[in-house]
């Protein structure tokens, strides 16, 4: 984890505002109730300036999120687009920038009921590089199946990216890195793969790139890039179910995710996932992952808003 490196502006309900003003009250709903909404986005340097992935998806996310979580934003698809694209144009970035857009429920109104609680909506950019540092990006990581689970369909509600979600990800990732490892690995209820606290799982086996579905995890964007470029590339991928034995018998084992990129993991549970490094279909989408972010790659063009 790196610690976020302040940048010049902030977009805050509509307006961009010094990164120092960009404040809320310490009695504001979400901060004690913890509904409140975001996402997770890349801008990255390109031959044509900076270019934002995937943004329009990213946005639509966003707004769903807020629905499910009942949040009711003034702000529509087209503002928050255009907000990550001023935070990113209007400050002085000159490496990889993370985007966070999020929207929660404001000052005015205390109690677990949300009706009537203002809400605010804030879009912030900061240079950030590797999510686990240069190295794990080459080398890999050692992950720790967790002993907490996700939680099950009808306790959360998973393809909302809702702050709240975030705890059990949190004691999951604090678990791992406090018995040595690098990252957790989360279990669904039924004792099969479903993510990690913040990426999505791929193992490779017998030539074939396999991924859970999303039954209690969010529909990553990432997951979904890497997916669509594998098959590009004529890799064979298979939705399916992985147990916890399957993925300590992998070949290859690699995280997505906004943030984690393509992040190979060399070990599970102390089990060596292949030759304990990373493997070669993993590195041939990692390779290729980095080309379509960086505007290399005219198939996946389409994926990129630049920054004029």
């Amino acid at each position: 984890m790196a610690k976020v490196q302040p940048a010049n502006l902030i977009w805050k309900n509509g307006s961009l505002i010094p990164w120092a003003e960009a404040t809320t009250h310490v009695l504001s709903h979400s901060l004690h109730y913890g509904n409140a909404v975001f996402e997770g986005v890349r801008a990255y340097k390109t031959d044509k300036g900076y270019a934002i992935f995937r943004l329009d998806e990213h946005t639509k996310r966003l707004l769903v999120s807020a629905k499910l979580c009942l949040i009711k934003t003034p702000y529509g698809f087209d503002e928050l687009r255009q907000a990550q694209i001023d935070v990113v144009a209007k400050n002085d970035f000159d490496q990889t920038v993370y985007i966070r857009p999020l929207i929660y429920l404001g000052y005015g109104s205390m109690g677990v009921s949300l009706k009537d609680v203002p809400v605010d909506t804030i879009v912030a950019a900061w240079q950030w590089g590797a999510y686990m540092g240069e190295e794990a990006l080459r080398a890999g990581i050692k992950v720790k199946i967790s002993s907490w689970a996700k939680p099950a369909q009808h306790s959360m509600m998973a393809k909302a990216k809702a702050s709240a979600n975030y705890f059990n990800s949190q004691m999951a990732n604090f678990e791992a890195v406090d018995a040595g490892y690098d990252e957790a690995l989360l279990l669904d209820p039924q004792g099969f793969v479903a993510e990690g606290p913040g990426e999505c799982l791929f193992i490779v086996k017998d030539g074939a790139l396999i991924t859970p579905p999303n039954d209690t995890s969010l529909e990553s964007i990432t997951q979904n890039s890497v997916i669509q470029i594998a098959e590009s590339l004529g890799i064979k991928v298979l939705r399916q179910r992985i147990s916890r034995d399957q993925v300590y018998a992998a070949d290859e084992a690699f995280f997505t995710g906004t943030a984690a990129e393509v992040t190979p993991i060399s070990n599970i549970d102390g089990r060596i996932i292949g030759k304990g490094e990373m493997g070669e279909i993993t590195s041939k989408l990692q390779k290729a992952y980095f080309a379509v972010v960086t505007g290399k790659d005219p198939k996946f063009e389409h994926w990129l808003t630049y920054i004029k």
